[in-house]
């Protein structure tokens, strides 16, 4: 054969074998990146009306969201979520002394004694009995910067409005494709 053959046919099977890789999954770079560990907080509240409105469900429902964003990370598959056990006497005494979400860093130093890459603080904003929002920042372990930040609002404080939320949340980090960041 000629030369010049012989340059076609290497193409042909170079670009062949680029379709083969793409439809094993080969070029999804994202599928191949093993997961971040991430260390999820507590769900804290901030109640803009603590004074007027009883809120005697508030721990309750806190935790709720809280495990309800665990389960729905691992089972999507954003994150590894690790167990907060092992840092958990940490955790009580930096919240004992003052908000997780404000402690200008100590949640880094968290996540690093865990053993993670990243740390999910977690909030909800209860303006009234009809309006709050959910917010969540996920932030690098190491250098502290902001990887993602995600809120819904809500209207009505109930526990089907909060699970609402946070599968809302969920689903849309899936749709934009925001996991593992």
């Amino acid at each position: 054969m000629k030369p010049g053959v012989w340059r076609r046919v290497a193409r042909i099977a170079r670009v062949l074998g680029a379709a083969v890789l793409i439809a094993l999954g080969g070029s999804n770079a994202a599928a191949q990146q093993p997961l971040k560990k991430l260390l999820v907080l507590e769900f804290e509240l901030i109640d803009d009306q603590k004074d007027v409105v009883p809120f005697p469900e508030k721990e309750a429902r806190l935790a709720m969201a809280s495990q309800r964003l665990r389960e729905a990370l691992t089972k999507e598959k954003l994150y590894d979520v690790i167990d907060n056990a092992p840092v958990a006497q940490l955790i009580r005494t930096e919240a004992a002394r003052q908000s997780l979400l404000g402690c200008n860093g100590c949640e880094l130093d968290i996540a690093r004694q865990a053993g993670a890459d990243r740390i999910l603080l977690a909030w909800v904003q209860k303006v009234s009995n009809l309006i709050l929002n959910i917010n969540i920042k996920v932030r690098d372990a190491k250098t502290g910067q902001v990887v993602l930040a995600k809120s819904v609002d809500l209207r009505g404080n109930n526990d089907q409005s909060w699970q609402r939320g946070i599968d809302f949340m969920v689903r849309d980090i899936v749709e934009n494709k925001q996991g593992n960041r």
